[in-house]
């Protein structure tokens, strides 16, 4: 009898159509993770703020007909994974699994589908290659409160400078910027999802991360080029980490110099790639005259990144039950008190 592995890919979740975006928006914003307020205060700000979006969220998501693709997204990356695993693990039924944080299939539904599959283990992998509170924090917490079924349990903390996810980011890079016509002026904008300058300044890794691997795929670019790191989606008054994606394309329109902007922490297209970087940040980019603008795609199915997920699998089999660790080598630095592997963090 083969040995049964579930890998449960932990993803944002996005609505499925019009009627999806306020609950949607509703079950982000009550996250204490996302809002620390207590639970009364919380759930009616999350509400309100839900209430007063949904209209521009509706039309946004309208923009990619009418809701999120990043669940057909996600399910793709799980198949690919699946005969990934198949390959790299014979006698073992590996099976993926999609546990959302703010809409279906959520938390919950995924934990009682795994739990019917009766696995022997359990590897735990979010498609977030950056550890933040926020996002794989955040969903770990659920997923621990949620399952209750069978089998060793190991989970891939963060992977900031995997190889595949390295090679792959480097790859569609270059491939982008050559169907682009290779122009010469031009600086490369690893963007990645902001926070709030107080969420790192407690502790969370996220930030590091990122540079970490915005400088690991730098380095398997031509010497020389001409790259930073810039943040987007800042919402609320709270002073956010920076520069902005929008302070940066608009640095390089007074430079005279054009954009190539890469999605550096999203795995797959949805509604910050397909909707802030296509349109919002290309309508920008044509104002202060930062041209061209060109947006290399984000990961997907990329051989190279389902390939270092595979990896990062079969390393945490290795691991003892109930380990947290990186799938690269990572280790966060002491002063990271919110990373779950930090250096001196209880083994």
């Amino acid at each position: 009898m083969s040995k049964k592995l579930a890998v449960v890919l932990f993803n944002l979740g996005g609505p499925d159509g019009p009627r999806a975006v306020r609950p949607f928006l509703f079950n982000l914003f009550r996250d204490p993770a996302i809002i620390g307020a207590p639970a009364l205060i919380r759930y009616p700000l999350a509400a309100l703020i839900s209430t007063t979006r949904e209209k521009t969220a509706k039309a946004n998501y309208a923009i990619m007909g009418g809701g999120s693709p990043l669940l057909p997204e996600t399910q793709k990356q799980a198949e690919a994974l699946e005969k990934a695993l198949a390959a790299a693990l014979p006698g073992v039924e590996a099976k993926c699994f999609i546990a959302m944080r703010y809409w279906h299939p959520l938390t919950g539904e995924t934990a009682r589908q795994v739990a019917a599959f009766a696995p022997d283990e359990v590897v735990l992998l979010p498609l977030y290659p950056q550890f933040s509170t926020t996002t794989t924090g955040s969903s770990l917490k659920a997923w621990r409160k949620a399952y209750k079924g069978s089998g060793a349990e190991t989970t891939v903390c963060c992977y900031p400078t995997e190889g595949g996810l390295v090679d792959a980011h480097a790859r569609m890079i270059r491939e982008t910027w050559e169907k682009a016509g290779s122009p010469s002026n031009i600086r490369l904008l690893f963007s990645a999802h902001g926070l709030p300058e107080k969420v790192i300044l407690a502790g969370d890794p996220y930030q590091k991360q990122i540079e970490a691997t915005a400088a690991a795929v730098a380095a398997k670019l031509p010497a020389g080029i001409d790259w930073t790191v810039c943040y987007q989606s800042r919402v609320g008054p709270l002073k956010w980490i920076g520069p902005s994606t929008d302070e940066e394309i608009r640095r390089a329109g007074a430079e005279g110099k054009g954009v190539m902007i890469t999605p550096i922490a999203f795995v797959s297209e949805h509604v910050e790639t397909l909707v802030e970087l296509d349109h919002e940040y290309a309508e920008l980019a044509k104002e202060v005259g930062a041209a061209p603008y060109v947006r290399v795609p984000a990961l997907g199915g990329a051989p190279e990144f389902i390939d270092g997920l595979a990896s990062a699998v079969r390393n945490a089999l290795g691991e003892r039950a109930g380990s947290v660790a990186p799938a690269c080598g990572w280790r966060c630095g002491p002063e990271w008190s919110k990373c779950p592997c930090r250096e001196g963090a209880a083994a």
